[in-house]
């Protein structure tokens, strides 16, 4: 497609420029050789009056112009994609979509077992790809690159991009069943006093708690830290360590971990887990059916929960 000159085919390879900042890299994205992407470069150049991208160094840097291009042409490939992608009905026996699913360990092991199921028995075709989240997932959902985001609503609170609650969770503690040092209750001297378990998601990236606590002036001694979720119990089985999880992930992991649940001694509020998707897709019939899946598989899980007695 032509449109004053351009061969809109090229502003695919310009968002990819502009993420990948390499013509090396940019090139084997769309399959093509570096002479050919430097060749199709130099034609964006000449169109848009500008280098646009800039070497410093080592590195290839955008000029003010293309630092200006980088939104519009992601928004319009965005809403060419969903142009294209649109059909005036969806019907999930007979597809084949890809879906990509932005998501941490955590958030995984309480949806998706419940919701791989039902995916296969109303759509044998779909394919779930399921993405760990990043330290920017934000910019993922912008970019286009992933179909849901589905992060505590407190981690991205986007005015922009729409988001469904799914359900509320909080935290306990969790000690090894062997402990000595924890009988039934846990005090806060005790909570303070023990070595912890600890979880970095990133790259300086912790969870909530962390900062919750640091806010309250409590500092815990963390002796161990984990980088998913879903190994953080596990590490304190055979020790005298404690760690504090999320609700959900400790009831699970408790009907095969030899681990005990305790009510915190300090406030550690809950958060809502929510699902986020990018505005422009908020009519793509195949994606409203696969929210409304996650959102009735949650709010099952939902009905079925229950107060914690931890023990």
């Amino acid at each position: 497609m032509d449109l004053q000159g351009l061969d809109l085919n090229l502003l695919i390879l310009l968002d990819i420029l502009f993420n990948e900042r390499n013509v090396t890299r940019s090139g084997e994205r769309v399959h093509l050789s570096q002479s050919a992407t430097s060749a199709a470069l130099g034609r964006l150049r000449d169109y848009f009056q500008d280098d646009l991208l800039m070497p410093i160094g080592r590195k290839m840097v955008l000029t003010p112009r293309a630092e200006a291009l980088v939104q519009p042409v992601r928004d319009f490939l965005l809403q060419a994609k969903a142009i294209v992608g649109s059909t005036p009905s969806f019907e999930p026996g007979a597809s084949s979509r890809n879906f990509r699913i932005m998501m941490s360990d955590y958030a995984a092991s309480i949806i998706m077992p419940e919701l791989i199921p039902r995916i296969e028995q109303e759509a044998p075709g779909v394919t779930i790809e399921l993405i760990t989240a990043l330290d920017s997932p934000a910019k993922a959902i912008d970019a286009g690159e992933i179909d849901l985001l589905i992060l505590p609503r407190e981690a991205i609170d986007s005015p922009y991009h729409p988001a469904e609650d799914l359900f509320k969770e909080n935290y306990v503690a969790i000690v090894w069943s062997g402990n000595r040092f924890v009988k039934d209750t846990l005090s806060l001297d005790d909570y303070l006093r023990m070595g912890h378990v600890g979880l970095v998601t990133g790259p300086r990236a912790h969870t909530m708690d962390v900062a919750v606590l640091e806010k309250q002036g409590f500092r815990r001694r963390i002796e161990v830290i984990a980088t998913t979720f879903n190994l953080v119990p596990e590490l304190v089985v055979g020790t005298q360590r404690i760690a504090t999880v999320h609700r959900r992930l400790a009831e699970k992991q408790r009907a095969y971990l030899p681990i005990r649940l305790l009510s915190l001694p300090v406030t550690i509020p809950p958060f809502t887990e929510a699902m986020h998707w990018h505005v422009r897709r908020d009519g793509d019939l195949a994606l409203v059916w696969l929210r409304n899946l996650i959102s009735d598989t949650a709010r099952a899980e939902a009905a079925k929960d229950r107060i914690v007695r931890p023990r």
